[in-house]
Formats: structure tokens, sequence, C-alpha cells
């Protein structure tokens, strides 16, 4: 075998493209990438839906507390607080329904209030946060 044909095979070689372990490598690279990017996203969302969940539910007790103010009643369910208060109850972004759980209280707000009724607003998922390890049915709007 001559010099030549030896210099052949290592530049034809070197041209013939990627090895298998070469492949594997970038594989198993961008495998590890995409799944952190996976989590990443997912987390994010909970994150967005928790951030809904404290928004609607600091406007849900809110508008329980106007509605006790104005009346000098408390609101027998949530559905009192529609449309005069709240143009429509917002829809719970844990559960993905409008069905919120209205918390009854046996404490009047103010020497003006003549009925008790629900004082809060909760959510009706049990689901519970990954990043508190709190119930979302327990959050308060604070």
């Amino acid at each position: 075998m001559n010099t030549r044909d030896t210099k052949n095979r290592q530049n034809r070689r070197a041209s013939d493209g990627f090895t298998l372990l070469e492949l594997i490598a970038v594989m198993t690279i961008m495998v590890v990438l995409l799944a952190l990017g996976v989590v990443r996203y997912e987390q994010s969302i909970v994150r967005a839906r928790e951030a809904a969940l404290t928004t609607d539910l600091d406007e849900l007790n809110h508008a329980v507390q106007e509605y006790t103010r104005d009346k000098n009643e408390a609101p027998n369910s949530v559905d009192d607080l529609v449309p005069q208060y709240l143009g429509k109850l917002p829809i719970d972004p844990m559960t993905g329904a409008a069905d919120w759980v209205g918390e009854n209280c046996q404490i009047l707000d103010s020497t003006d209030q003549i009925s008790t009724g629900i004082c809060t607003v909760h959510s009706a998922s049990n689901k519970v946060s990954p990043f508190n390890n709190k119930p979302y049915s327990s959050w308060d709007p604070d």
C-alpha cells in the first residue's frame, strides 16, 4: 500500500459524516435540554394559573365586602354578586369552571349588618400548589 492510498482513505474518512457515537451524544444533549424546557414551561403555566387565582379571589372577596356594605347583609351565595358587583363569575383557573365556594361566617362585619352569609370565597379545587404545598381551596386573597 502506498502513502497516496493511505492519505486518500484518511481524507475520505474525515469527510464521511458523523460517527454513531457523535450522533448519540448530540441526541442525548438535545433530549436533556428538551426535558428541562418542558419542566420550566409546565412550571410557568402553574404559576400563571396561581396568579390568576389570586387576582380572581381578590376580586370576588372585594365584591363580597361591597355587597355586605351596600345591603347591610352578607350575600347568601357567590351568585348573589352577579350582575351588580361582578359582570359575570370568573372561571376558577384551577378547576376550569365557575364553581367558587363561599365560606359562611356567623360574625357581623358592622353594627348595621342585619344578617350573616358568606364572608369569603375560595377555590373549589382540591389540588395542592407545588410551590408552597398549600391547597388552593384554602388560599386567601392577601
